[in-house]
């Protein structure tokens, strides 16, 4: 039986080496300093993304590239 100890303790999520978090729409919204509705309209007209079961998910790196994008 386990202790109290180790069944309190937090599992963290086994990652592939090379592998990056995909972010949520309202990770994205805190980065942008935008709200997420306006993360949604920012999909629409070219930010790029993965849908998963029907949720919208950002690849970090393409997050980036993105943001250098609309800076150049």
């Amino acid at each position: 039986m386990r202790s109290k100890a180790q069944r309190n303790q937090a599992v963290e999520p086994i990652q592939p080496p090379g592998v990056k978090k995909l972010l949520k729409v309202k990770d994205v919204a805190d980065i942008l300093g935008v709200s997420p509705v306006k993360v949604y309209a920012l999909l629409k007209t070219g930010l790029p993304s993965l849908k998963i079961d029907g949720s919208r998910r950002i690849q970090p790196e393409k997050l980036q590239a993105w943001i250098e994008q609309q800076s150049a």
